[in-house]
């Protein structure tokens, strides 16, 4: 069984890749915010922070809805998509801006399909393929950053 520290499944306000139930209204695409959005993973952060240490999960905002990764015991799709800065049992910490993207919101979520096939629920691992990988390769494609 795979630990899944960084990126715990979420619950409720999250779905999986299905089609969106409510999509965010068409924007101007030059000019959209990228942001990461952290997450405290354990209360103890408060204490040592100062140190630049502590438990974190991140996820990315775009076009209003945020897109996340998280492991589970079933090898279909760990990407998890719901509102910016509330995951359900964590708490928000703070929202960096990283960019901006040119992509629309069709474009975003075809391309969280097609990263959904290399980050599905079991290939979840603490060291090599976490929420802070999924950011990464996320923040590559739509900020070139």
């Amino acid at each position: 069984m795979k630990p899944r520290w960084c990126c715990p499944t979420s619950g409720k306000g999250y779905h999986g890749m299905g089609k969106p139930k409510n999509p965010p209204p068409k924007r101007n695409p030059r000019f959209v915010p990228v942001y990461l959005n952290v997450y405290d993973l354990h209360p103890i952060n408060g204490s040592i922070n100062w140190l630049g240490l502590g438990f974190y999960h991140s996820g990315i905002e775009v076009h209003g809805v945020e897109y996340e990764f998280g492991g589970h015991n079933s090898p279909s799709n760990g990407i998890f998509r719901g509102k910016p800065r509330e995951y359900p049992r964590l708490t928000f910490r703070k929202s960096i801006l990283i960019g901006r993207t040119d992509l629309g919101p069709h474009e975003v979520h075809k391309f969280m399909e097609e990263l959904s096939k290399s980050y599905t629920g079991t290939s979840y691992n603490l060291i090599a393929k976490n929420c802070n990988h999924f950011y990464n390769d996320v923040s590559l494609r739509l900020t070139g950053k």
